[in-house]
Formats: structure tokens, sequence, C-alpha cells
């Protein structure tokens, strides 16, 4: 794995519009699965992937509550994030 491939993998995981409004959403607080659905015009299996991405990548912390998983933003990654981009910009 070269030194760009983590960088190429979070910048992939924020070039999606879904990806995108998911994190605006969760800015304000953790949310269940069922409540992102509600904000957002895509199906479950959609919501699913885009939180697949946005877990691999790190930016979202996911937690299973009985049958619902429950999502946050993890905040080491907006330090991680503004020190990439320095690092490029």
């Amino acid at each position: 794995m070269n030194k760009f491939s983590n960088d190429v993998k979070l910048f992939k995981a924020l070039s999606d519009e879904n990806r995108l409004k998911v994190l605006e959403i969760l800015k304000d607080g953790e949310k269940c699965g069922s409540d992102l659905l509600l904000d957002l015009e895509i199906s479950q299996p959609t919501l699913s992937h885009h939180m697949k991405i946005l877990c691999d990548s790190t930016i979202v912390n996911y937690r299973k509550d009985g049958k619902q998983m429950i999502y946050t933003i993890n905040e080491n990654i907006k330090l991680k994030l503004t020190e990439i981009l320095n690092n490029y910009l």
C-alpha cells in the first residue's frame, strides 16, 4: 500500500452527495439508520452501502443497539482530514 492509499480512501468516501448529506445530518449527533432514511431520499440498501463506505473509511463510527445501527461522526477524523488537506494544499 503506498502513502496515498489511505488518503484516497477518505477522499472517495467524501466524494458522494448522499454521503455528504449523511455527514451533515450526523454533525448534530448520533442517529439510527431509520432516522437517516427519513431525511434522505434513498432506499435502505442504498443507505447501507453508503454507511459501509463511511464506516470502512473511519469517518463514521457505529454501534448496534438491539436491531438498530447507531451512527456518529468519528471526532478524531476531523483533525486528521485537516492535516491531510494541509499536506496537499
